[in-house]
């Protein structure tokens, strides 16, 4: 069965149609629009009315295309950056009137939830005991652990991510020493005191994981996160994203998105395994497994 993913995300709002058959996920089409809804909220706290009617162009533009290659079932989802705002009632009904969906705006756990069975569900080798999930995204990040088996046994959202930092601290192309260091300090604020359960292995996903890839391959260890804040260092934006094949907007808020990603991999004690899937392919396979009850 075709199912469709629409993610109003902190940065991006991306499409993701695939197939799914008997619990297993292929990709047949993605999409991607940077809208960076963030930028506005650390502002003024709402979104103002020319971004909304953007982001609900841009859903039904998705929504059609979804449709034109055959989607049976589509969901509209929202995370962090449409939670906190402050008239997000406004950004839903709009987007009911001019995309014709329903928005689910999700909490930190149902968002960190997905995420896990996106990226447990979809790794080449099914992980073996405790794992733990990490979700950077532009407003937020999540951090779920559990099983493949029993699920999310443990999980938080934290008021933290890529898109916030980035335009909170970093002003210079490419970002200064004090700048990384400024993000440093506040991540680690952010996660002071968090207990986590130890797993056996760490998946990261989002924007900031998927893009880290490119840099330095689907491993971060310290030192692998070292040589990727070399690259983004050393180099402008639009240098490193010719470099590597990535948006410059993106470029510009990795250095944010990876340190956070690095006090994650601390918190959990393991190095992190880039995933292949997260929130859309979470949300892909549960609307599968609907359609197969």
């Amino acid at each position: 069965m075709l199912c469709a993913c629409i993610d109003i995300g902190s940065n991006t709002t991306r499409l993701l149609v695939a197939d799914v058959r008997d619990g297993t996920l292929s990709e047949v089409l993605a999409r991607r629009a940077f809208t960076r809804l963030g930028r506005e909220l650390r502002a003024t706290g709402a979104v103002n009315p020319g971004k909304v009617a953007e982001i609900a162009e841009i859903v039904r533009e998705q929504r059609a295309l979804a449709e034109s290659v055959g989607a049976e079932a589509i969901a509209t989802v929202a995370t962090a950056a449409i939670r906190t705002a402050t008239n997000r009632s406004d950004l839903v009904r709009e987007i009911r009137a001019i995309a014709g969906v329903e928005v689910d705006v999700l909490d930190g756990e149902e968002e960190a939830r997905l995420a896990f069975v996106g990226a447990t569900r979809t790794l080449s080798e099914p992980p073996e005991g405790r794992v733990g999930v990490v979700d950077v995204g532009g407003g937020s990040t999540e951090i779920a652990v559990g099983t493949l088996r029993e699920g999310v046994t443990w999980s938080v959202s934290l008021p933290v991510g890529s898109g916030f930092l980035a335009d909170a601290y970093l002003k210079a192309d490419p970002p200064s020493a004090a700048e990384l260091n400024a993000i440093r300090e506040h991540t680690a604020g952010c996660f002071d005191g968090l207990d986590v359960p130890q797993p056996a292995s760490a998946v990261a996903v989002g924007g900031s994981a998927t893009s880290v890839r490119r840099l330095v391959g689907a491993s971060l260890d310290p030192g692998s996160i070292d040589r990727a804040l070399r690259v983004l260092s050393g180099a402008d934006s639009a240098q490193v994203a010719a470099t590597f094949g990535l948006d410059a907007e993106r470029v510009r808020l990795l250095p944010a998105g990876l340190l956070v990603l690095a006090e994650c991999a601390a918190v959990l004690g393991r190095p992190l395994q880039i995933g292949r899937g997260g929130i859309r392919e979470g949300v892909c396979l549960e609307l599968g497994a609907v359609a197969d009850s």
